[in-house]
């Protein structure tokens, strides 16, 4: 997007302080890392940082405009100087101004406690069969992110799924304003950042923020089986699709999971249905691609092109990807971690067509709180459910699961303190036909485990 000082002046209602020269050729940025001749730079401020203090920087690189809260060093002189009161308020201004600009625009709006991106990802390919179509660029799903994704948003799109995460409360209402969706995708409800929240009952309330801001004749799509699923359809006037129950109109029959894809029968009310080739292993992936395929269906793909999207998905890095070299399967579900996908990807492995060993390198869940134990706890009984047979836990993992799982016999324990030290303790105790897991949350970069084993795969994971 190309805005003109005189657009950014109405959007953001602020003052001209110095007027440059250059034109406007290039998107707005926040990071004074990234800047390009012709760019709008955006000081973003916030308790450790204060990006006021590089806009004269940014001017002297090519800066065509910068967005100021304050007076600054010495700016160059051919580079718009632009002062508001609030620079993230101003973003939010540019932001929601750039959305109405874009209509008519089909939009899905969605949230979740984990499988938002997956689900993203799977969306996007299907509206692709049909439309001119655009998405939250790569994890950018907060209150500074949802905004930048809309603004690199072209003129010519014609649907965009836009992902809005949270992690207090209060964050997702104020972006659902600015993304306006017509459709809405909540992918579960779990307990990703319940120290902040303080329950799931709380969580379901904010992640319900989306489905309460959807118009009348809008779309809410939702798994049947959540916990909470009488409660999200509760919580709007849309009309509701619960997906992946047998009753529901929406729904997979028929699942086969291998080891790197899984197969099924696609059923839509209505419309008919179509076998899926999901180029992704688990059945909770197959739970995510039927709630990207019922918005396909309400903005109007037919099942090919529902089924074509699904066979085109490119997930994501760090999501269940999986790698076989010299005779091991690597699976790489680093990017994250609650305790459902945790949860899921354990199941996931366990589904698997039983290898000589199951082992998983987990690092620990963060934003738990007081609720750390109890969780890392329920992990610990999982891996003894589903029959692992080892566990290697890096850095600062919970105790209670390192308890839970060294009383069952079944099991070997190893508790590493780093990436390098784990990474050290697979070389010698891996073997071919052993299948490896690698999760936990972003602050564990489990990731860097699976990186020293094997560099080649560095260059594979973008997270």
């Amino acid at each position: 997007m190309q805005l003109s000082i005189q657009q950014i002046l109405q959007a953001t209602g602020g003052k001209l302080v110095a007027e440059g020269r250059r034109a406007i050729s290039q998107d707005l940025t926040t990071d004074s890392r990234a800047i390009q001749p012709g760019c709008i730079f955006l000081a973003l401020t916030g308790e450790r940082f204060d990006g006021n203090n590089f806009a004269a920087t940014a001017s002297h690189q090519g800066a065509a405009a910068v967005i100021v809260s304050r007076s600054i060093g010495e700016i160059d002189p051919a580079c718009s100087v632009i002062q508001v009161n609030d620079t993230l308020v101003a973003l939010h201004a540019l932001a929601s101004w750039w959305r109405k600009q874009l209509e008519p625009l089909r939009v899905v709006g969605l949230t979740g406690s984990s499988g938002k991106t997956s689900c993203k990802d799977m969306a996007l390919a299907i509206l692709r069969q049909k439309y001119n179509a655009e998405a939250t660029h790569g994890n950018l799903n907060n209150h500074i992110g949802v905004p930048l994704s809309i603004l690199r948003a072209k003129p010519s799109v014609e649907a965009a799924i836009w992902e809005m995460g949270m992690n207090h409360v209060g964050e997702i209402a104020p972006l659902c304003k600015i993304v306006l969706p017509e459709i809405g995708i909540i992918t579960n409800i779990g307990s990703a950042h319940i120290e902040h929240m303080g329950s799931r009952e709380a969580i379901a309330h904010e992640k319900c923020s989306l489905a309460r801001a959807l118009p009348n004749h809008g779309v809410l799509i939702y798994p049947a089986k959540d916990d909470f699923a009488g409660y999200i359809a509760a919580q709007t006037d849309a009309r509701c699709i619960p997906c992946g129950s047998s009753e529901s109109p929406v729904r997979a029959e028929h699942i086969r999971c291998m080891n790197s894809s899984s197969n099924y029968k696609l059923c839509i009310e209505g419309l008919g249905s179509i076998d899926i080739h999901l180029p992704v292993l688990g059945a909770h992936m197959v739970d995510n691609s039927l709630l990207a395929a019922a918005a396909g269906w309400q903005l109007g793909c037919s099942l090919t092109q529902i089924a074509e999207g699904l066979r085109q998905s490119n997930l994501s890095a760090g999501r269940l990807a999986c790698y076989e070299i010299e005779g091991i399967s690597l699976i790489d579900d680093s990017y994250n971690a609650n305790l459902e996908s945790m949860l899921a990807a354990l199941r996931t492995v366990a589904a698997l067509e039983k290898p000589t060993r199951r082992i998983a390198v987990l690092g620990q869940m963060g934003e738990l709180g007081k609720h750390g134990p109890e969780i890392h706890h329920l992990v610990g009984e999982a891996l003894c459910d589903e029959e692992f047979d080892i566990l290697i836990c890096v850095g600062e993992s919970n105790q209670n699961m390192l308890s839970l799982s060294n009383a069952a016999h079944q099991l070997s324990v190893h508790h590493c303190p780093d990436h390098a030290s784990s990474a050290a303790l697979l070389r010698k105790i891996m073997q071919p036909g052993d299948v490896i897991l690698f999760k936990g949350s972003r602050s564990a970069a489990i990731e860097r485990c699976l990186h020293l084993l094997h560099p080649q795969l560095k260059n594979t994971h973008h997270a």
